[in-house]
């Protein structure tokens, strides 16, 4: 009998390195769910003196040659993930680096990490989520500064809350810069197959998938990142197709068996514009949209900062004759002729959506923006419609500059399956199996980001599950990852999500520039910040906490330096005034300090905005970081699993309806409902010492960002 064969799978679990804030350092709670064995695997735990830990995860293969079976422990997996688009890549990817052997499945290996819609990254409050992804040792920051075609800070007017980076990229280059890294990511694999089944073991835990060619794959935790292919169906007017987006099939029999297993599962719709040729517009009538001089930069890390030459974008506008030619034609499109009642986006409409609804407004801003240095193809940016093609051309060329443009690929809308969201804890694990994670559009968002930040995520949580251990909880106040995944899983969301600046009650703590002070240290602990990584961010730290003393310490009395800033302020300087003084008054920047020589050569551009930031905003950083303080006692009140909300008649009967469906599971009080605090205050206001029934309100301790 031959020798069975042994396979070593080592999975390090990086240093628990300290947090630079006490309110962003992380509890631990215990594990509520015991990873089933898989058939050939066991895994055996061993420490030593070194100050890192192991996992060894050993593989049996006995001796199939005389079965026929050849391979047959090449198809088991720690995780697997179904679906190439954002949350997918990033998912897998963190899974892998964490030691997990990964399995990525896709239905056309050429379309990884594609770009659909608007090949761009960012904006208001996308760009946060892409520097915490990126913060975390996420891909999508760094993908998007090695192929961008332009870049502009949006909101600059405005506070440092609601700035935002913004980066229009090169979709073809994007989507072969991520497929090199997948491929060449140890302990990731990738195979092209259309999922259709989720297989369960005797527990109802996740066992692995099974495809549409019958080829089962194994694995304690699943991921799907269905994007919008699951049942998904384009419609350009009256005519339909099952794909998930233009010339790529639909995944078909996946909604079915998830609703076996009794999953919720609803319907939403989005859509995507026309591409013209931009050989054929007549730019001299238009407004060039410039990118910044000065770059800025989605990732952290430095090695990624390479200027490139920028392109030109345009702005045209709607005319009468656009407005006319879509309301004579309303009924030609499958949301107003009524054979699509899928919600679209709400902070995305097509095109004949503003015209309904903005009745008043006379014209509406179109973007035209490239898609690739070397293609000829123009996004038209706030013009997708559901429009026959046959009216699509002339309604193109009633926009001023393209009355004579060739149109390259009509536009569509495209609806699809998703899962309500409240049927996932705040892990992306869902209630009902456990193992079994959701990322992405499956889950009700629109965007790359939002599906990127759920994307890493997931794939830490599946990685940590696979190896038995807690998962990671990630809490509103913590970061917009944590406002994002609260948002869907506690709230009843029936249209696609879009994350907002305005959803983060905490926006002012979780702006774009100190993402990695908030973030990085977790992605250090978790393994995914490397020891380079971790020193770059470490130096950088260390740069602007000396900075800040230093300008707390230098004074100044007369000269040039005070003039300038009593004429940009319109407020006086007083003699041995600290440089942080002067930075804090109004319209003063650091590069003032840097004109009169009292800069320091030795940070960088962000980190001298870092410091400024930090200074100025100071007293209201403080302010929100004590209110936030206080509301934690009762934000993290933990909720008994058997409260019944119905028999609470304070509440209206839709919060009671809402709230049940949610379930108690990680709940908080406050964020669970306001109408609850409102009702325990008000009753015990009433009747001091009473409580609701099953609802403690005794004080707490106040809990930590982040929970496992």
């Amino acid at each position: 009998m031959a020798t069975p064969a042994l396979t070593l799978h080592l999975s390090r679990v990086a240093r628990h390195w300290p947090f630079s804030s006490p309110l962003f350092k992380p509890v631990l709670y215990p594990c509520a769910r015991i990873v089933p064995k898989l058939p050939f695997r066991r895994r055996v735990v061993f420490s030593c003196n070194l100050s890192r830990r192991f996992t060894v995860a050993a593989s049996i293969s006995p001796d199939l040659s005389n079965t026929g079976n050849h391979g047959l422990d090449d198809e088991r997996y720690d995780v697997i993930v179904v679906g190439g688009g954002h949350a997918g890549c990033e998912a897998a990817l963190a899974s892998a680096r964490l030691g997990a052997r990964t399995l990525l499945l896709t239905l056309n290996i050429d379309r990884i990490a594609w770009q659909p819609c608007n090949p761009a990254v960012g904006g208001p409050a996308k760009s946060q989520l892409v520097h915490e992804v990126d913060a975390l040792g996420g891909e999508i920051g760094k993908i998007a500064d090695r192929c961008y075609l332009q870049k502009r800070i949006l909101n600059t007017s405005r506070g440092p809350a609601v700035r935002a980076l913004r980066a229009q990229t090169d979709k073809r280059e994007y989507a072969m810069q991520m497929r090199e890294i997948v491929e060449s990511t140890p302990n990731l694999s990738i195979r092209e197959a259309m999922v259709t089944d989720i297989l369960l073991g005797k527990n109802d835990d996740i066992e692995g998938v099974r495809t549409f060619f019958g080829m089962n794959f194994y694995a304690p935790s699943v991921i799907l990142t269905t994007g919008t292919f699951m049942s998904g169906k384009i419609w350009v007017g009256r005519t339909s197709m099952p794909a998930g987006r233009a010339g790529e099939s639909a995944s078909l029999g996946l909604t079915e068996n998830l609703q076996r297993l009794g999953f919720e599962i609803d319907r939403l719709k989005t859509g995507t514009p026309a591409r013209v040729d931009r050989r054929t517009v007549d730019y001299s009538g238009l407004e060039p949209q410039h990118g910044d001089e000065e770059v800025g930069w989605f990732s952290f890390d430095v090695d990624f900062h390479v200027e490139r030459e920028q392109m030109c974008c345009y702005l045209t506008r709607t005319t009468k004759s656009t407005h006319q030619l879509i309301r004579e034609n309303l009924h030609e499109t499958p949301t107003y002729g009524g054979w699509v009642e899928a919600k679209g986006p709400r902070y995305c409409p097509s095109i004949e959506d503003k015209i309904v609804r903005f009745k008043d407004k006379e014209s509406h801003q179109i973007f035209l923006e490239p898609e690739g240095r070397n293609v000829p193809e123009l996004y038209v940016q706030g013009f997708s419609t559901g429009l026959p093609e046959r009216l699509q051309l002339p309604l193109l060329r009633t926009l001023p500059g393209l009355e004579n443009c060739s149109m390259l690929r009509p536009a569509y809308a495209v609806e699809y399956d998703y899962l309500p969201a409240h049927q996932c804890s705040r892990s992306l694990m869902t209630k009902k199996i456990g193992g079994l994670f959701f990322s992405g559009q499956i889950n009700g968002t629109t965007g790359y980001e939002e599906a990127a930040a759920q994307g890493i995520v997931s794939g830490i949580n599946a990685a940590r599950h696979a190896d038995g251990k807690s998962l990671i909880v990630f809490e509103r106040e913590s970061s917009y990852i944590g406002t994002l995944i609260d948002d869907l899983v506690t709230k009843d969301l029936r249209e696609p999500y879009r994350m907002l600046t305005s959803r983060s009650e905490h926006r002012l703590l979780l702006r774009s520039d100190n993402a990695d002070s908030r973030l990085t240290p977790l992605g250090r602990e978790n393994g995914l910040i490397d020891d380079r990584r971790w020193k770059l961010y470490q130096d950088k730290q260390a740069r602007i906490s000396e900075e800040k003393k230093r300008l707390k310490s230098v004074r100044i009395s007369g000269g040039d330096l005070s003039a300038n800033v009593t004429s940009l302020s319109s407020q006086p300087v007083k003699d041995f005034s600290t440089l942080e003084s002067l930075l804090k008054k109004p319209h003063v920047e650091y590069k003032v300090l840097d004109k009169h020589g009292y800069g320091n050569e030795m940070l960088s551009r962000v980190e001298k905005e870092c410091v400024e930031i930090d200074i100025k905003y100071e007293g209201f950083i403080v302010r929100q970081q004590n209110q936030l303080q206080q509301m934690v006692h009762q934000q993290h009140k933990r909720l008994p699993e058997d409260l019944d909300y119905n028999a609470i008649t304070t509440l209206s009967l839709e919060a009671r309806e809402k709230l049940s469906k949610v379930g108690n599971e990680n709940q908080s009080l406050l964020f669970k409902g306001f109408a609850i605090f409102i009702s325990v205050q008000n009753l015990q206001s009433q009747s001091p010492g009473t409580n609701l029934p099953g609802i403690s309100c005794s004080n707490s301790p106040p809990c930590s960002a982040f929970r496992v």
